[in-house]
């Protein structure tokens, strides 16, 4: 039994000393070029999507109204473009040299089958390692809902709000 214990104490103590030794002596992927590490994609998911499970807004205090989502698109020209795009433009270098690669919002599926109270969450509080910033200190709570709506809804935006995405550029 004593060889067991023996065996077993210096089994848990391996695994420990083998991480720190991995992150250690530089072998661990940090470059953005990099490929993720093992299981890492798989637990920041998990992790992400039980805390905004746990943490977003229950309704939403304001409606996808014409005025809302011309401020949404202003919110997100001058602070989300630069990663996220704009619609029928190339992607920003920063976006490109980025990892894990920020979603183009107005290409492919984008964001649109998120609820808002998610996307809310999102730009409120950032996604740690990602890139992706919080603007709780930055941006009002009026101002977080309305690109939070603009998202929500960018599918089915009015000719108006279409056509400011359109004219806007993005900014550095």
């Amino acid at each position: 039994m004593g060889k067991f214990v023996l065996g077993l104490v210096i089994g848990l103590l391996i695994v420990p000393v083998a991480v720190y030794f991995y992150f250690a002596t530089g072998q661990a992927p940090v470059a953005t070029s990099a490929h993720p590490m093992p299981f890492e994609t798989m637990l920041a998911k998990k992790a992400l999507r039980a805390k905004i499970e746990k943490e977003m807004p229950k309704s939403v205090p304001m409606q996808p109204d014409e005025n809302n989502l011309l401020g949404g698109v202003q919110v997100y020209a001058d602070n989300c473009a630069v990663c996220h795009g704009l619609p029928g433009q190339h992607e920003s270098n920063v976006a490109h040299g980025m990892f894990p690669y920020p979603p183009q919002l107005f290409k492919g599926k984008g964001v649109t089958d998120d609820p808002p109270q998610e996307t809310f969450w999102k730009v409120q509080n950032g996604i740690r390692m990602t890139g992706m910033p919080g603007f709780k200190g930055s941006l009002g709570e009026p101002q977080l809902w309305q690109v939070s709506l603009l998202l929500a809804n960018a599918n089915k935006l009015p000719p108006s709000a279409q056509d400011k995405l359109k004219s806007a550029q993005i900014k550095p």
